[in-house]
């Protein structure tokens, strides 16, 4: 029984890593796991940066000649369709290709974290987020991620449409040296993160991550993860603190990664305008405090106070005062840290994920295979 995935965002085989293609690629493996054989049924994509009417329509056409061709004759070889599934649907990638797919082979359309934006309705996003709404409207199951999406979806959920809460995971077995935190020997705090060096929300969060650092008023080494287009401004951006800062690079090798995770005492990335934040599951998987700006969806993947710390967003004083706490705590340190791992290992992994999805598809009448 075949579930058709489609990643108008980012798709999983993408050579950039990223979260999102992260977490496309987990809700694929979580598809097989519920039994289905999981296609790519297209490589399209829709994510657009500078929207204007000529993108628009370029997008539209586009896709149209993708749905033509897939049911031209594509998709007649292999076994039954079950639904088609997509993954990540909003207005600047809004899904073009999978409503009218699953209309014409008769299936359920699911959606796995959808964002209606009412905002976006007017300015240059006006026809993604049209699109977009038009896409969400017509998924018969939405898997909602996070508590802020959860409540634009209940606000204009059509008739018929059921919304499941299905928060981010991962998969233990990815990371090797995944597991409760150790005693580390007394010395200068080890901070660690993990980020791509991009326009945008990421560089902002290097900005501020920079600018609590000069306020942090206490000794600390940290290791940075990521590399980008705005490699320049990022490493001149924390040139100030010298050898106290170093720079990684981009890191694919998980094992490698998994070892700066468990060598350092605090997780530190802002978050500008995150929808959650893959990373900081995976920071936690490793017993790895977590501290960041309550943006979007932060709050679904952080706990405030047990598994680290959320400050206001853009507060820059806020936040170096709260990686100040942490370092001069250590009580509260090695309590987060172990919280950190619980949560982690307990609540957001592939096998709790799983349960969640098959109940969600049975609850909606969506077929799967049996297991």
């Amino acid at each position: 029984m075949r579930c058709l995935f489609l990643a108008p965002m980012k798709v999983p085989d993408h050579p950039l890593p990223s979260g999102d293609r992260a977490m496309a690629r987990l809700f694929a493996r979580l598809l097989g796991r519920v039994g289905y054989e999981v296609e790519l049924v297209s490589p399209f994509t829709t994510r657009t940066r500078d929207p204007s009417p000529e993108r628009w329509q370029a997008l539209e056409e586009g896709a149209e000649a993708e749905l033509a061709r897939l049911l031209g004759g594509e998709l007649a070889q292999g076994g039954p369709v079950a639904c088609v599934f997509t993954y990540h649907v909003y207005y600047k990638a809004p899904d073009l290709i999978g409503p009218r797919l699953a209309r014409a082979l008769g299936v359920p359309y699911v959606v796995a974290e959808a964002t209606r934006a009412p905002r976006r309705a007017e300015g240059p996003y006006a026809r993604g987020h049209e699109l977009a709404e038009r896409a969400i409207d017509a998924a018969d199951l939405v898997l909602n991620l996070t508590a802020r999406d959860r409540e634009m979806l209940e606000r204009y959920k059509p008739p018929g449409q059921r919304i499941a809460d299905l928060k981010p995971f991962f998969d233990l077995a990815d990371w090797p040296f995944a597991g409760p935190p150790q005693p580390r020997a007394p010395g200068e705090l080890r901070l660690l993160t993990v980020a791509m060096m991009r326009p945008g929300n990421k560089l902002a969060s290097h900005h501020q991550l920079a600018e609590a650092l000069a306020r942090l008023g206490r000794p600390f080494r940290l290791d940075m993860v990521g590399d980008g287009p705005t490699h320049d401004e990022v490493h001149a951006a924390f040139a100030p603190f010298g050898d106290r800062v170093r720079f990684h690079g981009m890191i694919e090798d998980r094992a490698a990664l998994a070892r700066l995770y468990r060598e350092a005492d605090l997780f530190v990335w802002p978050g500008v305008g995150e929808a959650y934040g893959a990373v900081y599951i995976e920071a936690q998987a490793h017993g790895l405090p977590c501290v960041a700006g309550a943006y979007g969806g932060v709050p679904d993947v952080i706990r405030n106070d047990e598994t680290g710390l959320l400050t206001p967003p853009g507060d820059i004083d806020a936040y170096a005062g709260a990686i100040r706490v942490l370092a001069d705590d250590e009580f509260l340190r090695a309590s987060c840290a172990m919280a950190a791992w619980h949560f982690a290992s307990e609540e957001r992994t592939i096998e709790v994920a799983q349960r969640i999805l098959q109940a969600a598809l049975d609850g909606a009448g969506i077929p799967r295979p049996a297991i």
